[in-house]
């Protein structure tokens, strides 16, 4: 199919934005068959991308902007790449880690795409219709260029595709079918449920500020909420804290934690889980129970719609948490939203920390690892942000 933007429409193309809004489209030839890959002209008849298009707001995802065939050739060229960014910092051929982000859509250049590490598994997942298409091309591709670093390609995308499109998606194995769900990272090991688990069933994304938690953790009693995996909670007890507990409302999130710190620490007695309301455990936990706090939690905000709301809820969160932590006391707290900024986020955190009356300084500012790049011409990639912050 071939589509005609409209006059003008072609600037945020010539800046290499990777997505095309259905209100810059003038006309489309051919049949308009979802997923499938167009040719987009300029008002002018200019080539200028080739992409996956489909139905909604986000009409073209753009898969290049030179005039080449997308095929086995391509999909591995951009895979190679991929996989070298990742050994060069190191987080892939590493013996202490075998679980990264291999591929982060518009940052590895293939927007609509996710492919998680986990040991010999690869976790693939589409976010258009168009990579969905095209995942067992995608797949052959990617055992070719991983080769025996993957025994196994599980595809995941039953709740990432448009219910709309109607293609009967289904979770399973593409590739192998191994039960083995055990993965390493900075040398801990964790179950990975990649069949039932919230994304690819791990947060890869927290690798980096798990590391930097470590490293405040001695000595400390931590709180860990939104716990999910326990990530942090496996991190802080291996950091030395003097007692770690975890808390998510979910009872399987509960189960999952402890089979992760059983994992790395059997037997040890330094650590609880409970499946709770997070709010209502910050509301009735004693004033100073812990010194080291965690806020993870999932997105407030999926949407541009729900941003007032999502603010109040960061604020109120960060407040009852300044106002319950003991003084001296380090939190980490995070948003996933990508409808929040970081500016946004910083001022409910700020307004939080007013509201308790606490003096704050922040110690690092947060982000996402190095294997969940942003496209330099996509900034709507940059979605996690954090601050560390120490608490008089």
């Amino acid at each position: 199919m071939t589509i005609h933007l409209k006059r003008g429409k072609e600037d945020s193309l010539r800046r290499f934005h990777p997505w095309i809004f259905s209100g810059a489209i003038q006309s489309i030839d051919g049949p308009e068959e979802e997923g499938a890959l167009a040719r987009v002209l300029t008002s002018e008849g200019e080539y200028i991308a080739t992409g996956h298009w489909q139905v909604g707001s986000i009409a073209v995802r753009v898969l290049s902007f030179s005039d080449e065939p997308i095929d086995a050739a391509f999909w591995q060229q951009r895979l190679e790449r991929a996989l070298q960014v990742r050994q060069a910092i190191g987080v892939a051929d590493n013996p202490a880690n075998d679980t990264y982000r291999l591929v982060h859509g518009e940052g590895d250049h293939l927007p609509g795409l996710v492919v998680d590490i986990y040991g010999q598994t690869a976790v693939m997942q589409a976010h258009s219709v168009g990579m969905h298409c095209c995942r067992h091309e995608i797949a052959e591709a990617l055992k070719n260029v991983m080769g025996a670093r993957i025994d196994n390609i599980f595809y995941k995308s039953e709740t990432t595709l448009p219910f709309k499109a109607e293609l009967g998606q289904e979770n399973g194995f593409l590739l192998g079918g191994s039960p083995e769900n055990v993965a390493m990272e900075n040398g801990l090991h964790f179950h990975i449920d990649w069949l039932r688990g919230q994304k690819t069933g791990f947060f890869v994304d927290q690798r980096d500020n798990r590391s930097l938690l470590e490293h405040y953790s001695a000595g400390r009693d931590v709180l860990n909420m939104f716990c999910y995996t326990g990530g942090f909670s496996v991190y802080a007890l291996r950091g030395g804290a003097r007692k770690v507990h975890s808390v998510d409302s979910s009872a399987k999130a509960v189960e999952l934690v402890n089979a992760n710190v059983a994992l790395n620490f059997p037997a040890d007695d330094r650590h609880q889980a409970f499946a709770e309301d997070a709010f209502r455990y910050l509301q009735q936990m004693p004033t100073g129970a812990y010194d080291l706090v965690i806020l993870d939690p999932p997105a407030f905000a999926k949407h541009k719609d729900a941003l007032r709301n999502a603010l109040k809820g960061y604020t109120r969160l960060n407040a009852r948490a300044f106002e319950k932590i003991r003084s001296g006391g380090i939190l980490f707290t995070f948003s996933c939203s990508q409808a929040v900024s970081k500016e946004q986020f910083r001022t409910a955190v700020f307004t939080a920390a007013a509201m308790s009356g606490r003096k704050v300084r922040i110690l690092h500012q947060l982000h996402q690892p190095a294997d969940h790049p942003i496209n330099i011409y996509h900034p709507e990639g940059e979605y996690l942000k954090g601050l560390v912050l120490h608490v008089e």
